[in-house]
């Protein structure tokens, strides 16, 4: 076919056409099976239409092979001069390798697609029952069922049928396979027939009149003893009713389950023809593990004692197809009202929530982004969704009550439950994203939600859905488009109906009670739903503006309210921020059109307590949840320089230290708020995995506030008393945790002050005035305040509380080498100049040096010092009734373990390792692992133990807005220190566990290193 030096007009053809290997496809025209039409024009155009024309091509080829030089001739001129035919077939050919197949095995079936009549375009459950009659085994069914399914194909692929059309004819061809199954089973042992009555309830996609081209078919089967003869008064007995037949229930059921057991046979076990699909009866009561039938009495026993909330879920879509018509009509009957109780157990919306996210937990990580079914913004999160407000919905709208998801997303939005443009949104996205799985399937019929990665599937994929130009990218772009719209909606759906019921009332009409309303709420998880429907009336009623944005925004922020651990609170922090910014211009415009403020507002506002405490008095820090960028902690030079001229600007003393006040609320709102987005996680950000990040950078962002604040009420303290310069130097070293850059939420800043005269200064003036200087500092930032305390804590100063509170770096010097006592050498580990004269606190470090890392390590009478004051520690100061295992400062493998394990690894080996001089516990631990004075797995372990108990401070504090060294009583609080730490609802206990689990571990690392057990 290629002349040399250019390509034969028929190749540039082919490639135009679509062929990816025209080569081949004209080796394939070049062959005897097509001989008589391969110059045919029409042909090759319509190849050329196919999703896969190389595919289409090879198949028809195999085809017109297998028709034997008898037939071919007819064949081939019917597939040229009836178009009908010519696309359906090519069609098939092009989209399924799998029905080539079955056509090359079976080359007459191409019959079932001649015809074109308008009963043959929408067939309905009689024609397949009548396709299917003449099949009286299992591979004659095979054979019947491949063949209906190639008309099914045919009509989809040409787009005669949509994608709802398409799914509901694979239910009603999956109803007349089970009737033809069951048929077989019973023409196989016509005993049990006559011994029982059998009722076959389709659930799932089938019963739901919305089956795949590959699934299994979920069933659930219902028995009894046949019914008895005929009784006065009309009708007839039965045993069940009680009637004179009398047949033995326990015979009927073991001939009903032989029944039905063969029945699955049938349709799933492998023949020459291969299988059908899988019969999956584990929907039924008690799953696997359950009797394969019941009667429809045990079936009503159990959904009213022991059924899960998922089950009574899965019933909505249960529908009477095959066997007993009279018992499976009862069966609808009994069940459907236990399906619309459903939404008034106890955590039904939880329940239905826990499930989907279990789903989605379970999906293998490599697969996530290729779920087309399972997987964020995938069909499942549109059936949950739409599912989960039928059951909450159709209690009193019997309009809800369908089994089929597109036709009871209809309904929704003609009741008002969902506003029509999500539901028109929605609708496209599942119809694109069905029509994605019908077509992946079709391919080899085998049962897969995996987008394909291949380009050439990926082509085949695209041109299928009708992108011709570029189908590869079209398609997923279109693909990522909708999945959006799917994660968008799939939580805004449950919310919206109630609250267009509060916000949309017009005079005279009354869509929803207060009390229905009421009910909604509590199901949502609000404690208080009275409360909580005022704050919507007072946030969206009314035709303004601001009311019309409020109903825009809180469909979704009910939802994110929802998912947290206290909904009240989320919702009443929003109305308190709302009533303070609602009149500022851009705060809703915020929020409306900035995707990450209002999820990040939400899940600040529901987190704890803390973040939006700082947040009502600084309001327009609302800004700071727009972008990531804005949630960076700012650092210490940044700090110091805003309060520093802000103290500067303030008139007096009491106005700068409350400026600056005022610049550290806004910052720890900004690192709380960062603290607990990167926790949480939302849409825009996901959780952060390092928990040890976390943690540092709240230690820096909160020690270097502290500083900044400390420092500038040193400036205020100084300049309202002795102008621009103090008698004397005078330096804060920050101790302990301060020092370490380690303070959480609610931690005090250890400190020692230190001074030296200026040059003509009396020493006595000097200490004076550094003495007025602290006196005024106290003072100053114990004004009665709101915000988090700031305290300024001396006690590590030498000789403790007995000693005086600042000494010249001459007397430090003093003290230190005639009476240092070891603790005090451990104290020093963390010393750091934080504020003040630099040259001074750089000065006291390489005073104070030698102690902390004395030449030649520790002796052997320090040690047993060291050990000696943490035992007396770990014996005195736990608080009474406090639980060791618990306790995260003083408990067992707690801060307090870990620290002075490192501490003591310092005092002994910093004189001989530089990374050990470090004021951070973690950095000094990771110095000490590089130097191999501790085992890398000893290291983790004592990393991981910090980090845990520094975590749980920090959500205790931001939680209960209050420090606290132990894990909440409360159970809301409990919670939501649990959802900080990244465990979900109901996983409070397994948090407590893992907690003593990974100290339990510490304290063994640290009675083999601190205490050499």
């Amino acid at each position: 076919m290629t002349v040399p030096g250019r390509r034969s007009s028929t190749f540039m053809r082919l490639l135009r056409s679509g062929f990816t290997d025209p080569s081949a496809a004209a080796r394939l025209l070049d062959g005897d099976a097509l001989a008589a039409v391969r110059s045919d024009p029409v042909l090759l155009d319509a190849l050329g239409a196919t999703a896969d024309p190389d595919l289409a091509l090879r198949g028809l080829v195999r085809l017109a092979e297998a028709q034997g030089d008898g037939d071919r001739p007819a064949f081939l001129a019917t597939l040229v001069s009836a178009k009908p035919l010519r696309d359906r077939l090519l069609g098939v050919l092009g989209a399924s390798e799998a029905l080539a197949d079955h056509l090359a095995r079976h080359p007459q079936d191409w019959r079932a697609l001649l015809t074109y009549e308008s009963a043959d375009l929408h067939p309905g459950l009689a024609e397949f029952e009548r396709g299917l009659a003449q099949a009286h085994d299992p591979v004659a069914l095979r054979v019947a069922y491949r063949r209906c399914l190639l008309s099914i194909a045919a009509r989809d692929v040409c787009g005669t049928i949509d994608v709802a059309q398409t799914a509901a004819e694979l239910a009603d061809l999956a109803t007349a396979t089970l009737r033809a199954a069951l048929r077989i089973a019973s023409a196989a042992a016509p005993e049990d027939a006559a011994a029982c009555r059998l009722a076959v309830i389709a659930m799932g996609k089938c019963g739901g009149n919305e089956l795949n081209y590959v699934s299994d078919v979920d069933v659930i089967f219902v028995g009894d003893a046949p019914q008895g003869p005929a009784v006065p008064g009309g009708g007839r007995g039965d045993n069940h009713q009680g009637g004179a037949a009398g047949a033995d229930e326990g015979k009927a059921l073991q001939a009903a389950t032989r029944l039905a057991s063969h029945l699955m046979r049938i349709c799933s076990e492998a023949t020459v023809e291969g299988s059908i699909w899988p019969v999956d009866a584990n929907l039924r009561p008690e799953g696997r593990n359950g009797p394969l039938v019941r009667t429809l009495s045990s079936h009503l026993a159990y959904y009213q004692r022991w059924a899960k909330t998922w089950e009574f879920q899965a019933l909505l879509k249960a529908r009477a197809v095959a066997g007993d018509p009279e018992l499976g009509d009862r069966y609808i009957e009994a069940i459907t009202p236990l399906v619309w109780q459903a939404a008034e157990r106890e955590n039904f919306v939880a329940d239905v929530q826990k499930m989907r996210r279990r789903v989605v937990d379970n999906i293998p990580a490599a697969q996530v982004e290729r779920e087309l079914k399972l997987g964020p913004g995938g069909l499942r999160d549109v059936e949950f969704a739409v599912q989960l407000l039928q059951l909450v919905h159709g209690r009193s709208d019997s309009t809800l009550h369908s089994g089929t998801t597109l036709d009871a997303l209809h309904a929704l939005a003609a009741g008002g439950y969902v506003g029509r443009t999500d539901a028109a949104q929605l609708g496209d996205a599942y119809r694109f994203l069905r029509a994605m799985e019908h077509r992946i399937q079709l391919h080899r019929l085998r049962r897969t939600h995996l987008v394909p990665e291949g380009e050439a599937d990926l082509r085949r994929l695209g041109r299928s859905m009708g992108l011709r130009t570029e189908p590869v990218a079209e398609l997923t772009k279109a693909w990522k488009r909708h999945a959006s719209v799917v994660r968008r909606l799939h939580e805004k759906l449950f919310y919206r109906p109630l609250l267009d019921a509060v916000a949309q009332l017009a005079p005279g009409e009354i869509r929803l009670s207060p009390r229905a309303a009421g009910q909604r709420l509590e199901a949502l998880g609000y404690a208080d739903p009275a409360a909580a429907l005022r704050h919507l009336e007072a946030l969206a009623s009314g035709v303004t503006r601001k009311a019309a944005i409020q109903r825009t925004l809180l469909p979704v922020l009910l939802g994110w309210f929802a998912d947290s651990a206290d909904p009240d609170a989320g919702l009443l922090n929003f109305r308190k921020v709302s009533d303070a910014l609602g009149k500022t211009p851009w705060y809703l415009r915020l929020l409306r059109d900035e995707g990450a403020a209002a999820e990040n507002l939400a899940r600040v506002l529901s987190a704890g307590r803390l973040a939006p405490d700082l947040l009502m008095r600084a309001p327009e820090a609302v800004a700071l949840l727009a972008e990531r960028e804005s949630l960076v902690p700012r650092g210490p030079e940044a700090l110091e320089q805003e309060i520093l001229a802000a103290v500067g600007r303030a008139e007096t003393a009491e106005a700068a230290v409350a400026a600056a006040r005022g610049v550290r609320r806004r910052e720890l709102f900004r690192t709380a708020a960062a603290d607990i987005i990167s926790s949480y996680g939302t849409e825009d950000q996901p959780v952060v995995a390092d928990a040890g990040a976390l943690v540092d950078r709240v230690g820096d962002a909160v020690s270097d506030l502290t500083a900044a604040t400390i420092a500038g009420a040193l400036r205020a303290a100084v300049r309202d008393h002795w102008g621009d310069t103090l008698p004397t130097r005078f330096a804060i070293i920050g101790m302990g945790r301060f020092g370490g850059h380690e303070l959480g939420y609610g931690s005090d800043a250890d400190v020692l002050f230190v001074h030296e005269p200026r040059e003509g200064v009396d020493e006595q003036e000097a200490a004076k005035a550094a003495q007025a200087v602290i006196a005024e500092m106290r003072r100053l930032l114990q004004l009665p305040t709101a915000d988090p305390p700031l305290l300024i804590d001396a006690d590590l100063r030498p000789e403790g509380r007995s000693g005086p509170l600042v000494r010249t770096l001459a007397s430090y010097a003093a003290y230190y080498r005639r009476w240092s006592l070891v603790w005090e050498s451990q104290a020093l580990l963390r010393a750091e100049p934080v504020a003040g004269d630099a040259g001074l606190g750089r000065r006291f470090v390489e005073l104070v040096d030698p102690l902390r890392y004395p030449a030649e390590g520790l002796g052997e009478d320090a040690v047993r010092e060291i050990r000696r004051l943490k035992a007396r520690m770990e014996s005195e100061r736990l608080p009474r009734g406090a639980d060791p295992a618990l306790h995260t400062k003083l408990g067992r493998g707690g801060l307090s373990d870990v620290e002075w394990t490192v501490q003591l690894i310092q005092l002994r080996h910093a004189w001989a390792e530089p990374g050990l001089r470090t004021t951070r516990t973690r950095e000094a631990l990771a110095a000490a692992q590089a130097a191999g004075l501790i085992g890398s797995e000893e290291a983790q372990i004592l990393d991981e133990a910090w980090v845990l108990a520094t975590r749980v401070r920090n959500a205790v504090m931001l939680v209960r807005g209050r420090a606290g060294d132990t894990f909440p009583s409360n159970t809301r609080e409990l919670a939501a220190v649990g959802r900080y730490l990244g465990y979900g609802e109901g996983r409070a206990g397994e948090m407590l566990d893992d907690y003593r689990r990974t100290t339990r571990r510490a304290r063994a690392v640290v009675d083999e290193l601190f205490y050499g057990a």
